[in-house]
C-alpha cells in the first residue's frame, strides 16, 4: 500500500501501521481515511499529504 507523506513536517502515514493513536487501524489505505484527520505530529490537513517516494 501506498504510504503519504506530509508536506509540513515530513512525517509519513504507513497504512501497514495506521494511526493508532488515533483509531486508525492498521491496514487502512490513506484514501480511506476520515477527511477530517490530520497530521498527528503537526495538525496538518489531509490535503497537505503527497505519495511518500522512498
Amino acid at each position: 500500500m501506498q504510504k503519504y507523506e506530509c508536506t509540513v513536517c515530513g512525517y509519513v502515514y504507513d497504512p501497514a501501521v495506521g494511526d493508532p493513536d488515533h483509531d486508525i487501524a492498521p491496514g487502512t489505505p490513506f484514501e480511506d481515511l476520515p477527511d477530517d484527520w490530520e497530521c498527528p505530529d503537526c495538525g496538518a490537513e489531509k490535503d497537505w499529504f503527497e505519495p511518500y517516494v522512498e
